[in-house]
C-alpha cells in the first residue's frame, strides 16, 4: 500500500511537472514566476504554522495559479506597456480558465479554488468573482500577497524590480 502511495504521490508531481513544462514553452519567465510564488507560499504558510497537508494544497495552487494564462494571446500576455481595457478583460480571464482546466484532476480540486481566487481582493476590487474577505479561500490569500511579493521584486516588461522593503510597504498598503 506504502509503495503505490509513493508511485501515485511520483505521479501526482509528474503531472505538475507537466504543466510546468507547458508554461515553460509558452513563457520560460511565467514558469519561473510560479516556481518563485510556490517559494514565497510555501515560507509564508509554514510561518503561519499551517498543517502540512494545508500547506501542500496550497503550495500546489500557487505553482499553477498562472497555468489559465496559456489561453491568454501572446499580443496580450507579453505587452511591454499598459493594457487596454480589452486585453485587461482578457488577461483577468486566465483565473477563470486556469480553474476550468485544474479542476477536472481530482488531486487537484482543492488547488483550483486558489487557482480562480488569486487576483481577489480584501475590498472586494479583485477579479473574477469580486469576492471580499473571508469569501477568498485563505490559500488564495497567501498566494495573492506571494503574486505580489514576486511582482514587485522582479522585472516585468512593463516596470523593474523594487527592493523588498518596497514590496513590504506596497503589500501593507493594500492589505486588509
Amino acid at each position: 500500500m506504502r509503495e503505490l502511495n509513493d508511485e501515485l504521490r511520483q505521479s501526482h508531481d509528474m503531472l505538475l511537472e507537466a504543466f510546468a513544462d507547458a508554461l515553460d514553452l509558452k513563457d520560460a519567465e511565467a514558469a519561473a514566476h510560479s516556481k518563485r510564488v510556490t517559494a514565497f507560499t510555501i515560507a509564508i504558510a509554514r510561518v503561519m504554522d499551517l498543517p502540512a497537508e494545508d500547506v501542500e494544497v496550497i503550495a500546489r495552487g500557487a505553482f499553477l495559479h498562472d497555468v489559465g494564462k496559456m489561453a491568454i494571446p501572446d499580443s496580450v500576455l507579453h505587452k511591454p506597456g499598459p493594457l487596454d481595457p480589452e486585453e485587461s478583460e482578457a488577461m483577468q480571464k486566465h483565473c477563470e480558465l486556469g480553474y476550468e482546466i485544474v479542476r477536472k484532476i481530482p488531486f487537484l480540486k482543492d488547488a483550483a479554488e486558489i487557482v480562480y481566487a488569486h487576483q481577489e481582493r480584501w475590498d472586494g476590487t479583485g477579479y473574477p468573482r469580486g469576492l471580499k474577505g473571508e469569501e477568498i479561500p485563505l490559500g488564495a490569500r497567501i498566494v495573492s500577497v506571494a503574486n505580489a511579493l514576486d511582482s514587485i521584486t522582479s522585472d516585468q516588461p512593463y516596470c523593474t524590480a523594487q527592493s523588498y522593503q518596497a514590496a513590504r510597504a506596497e503589500i501593507e498598503r493594500w492589505s486588509g
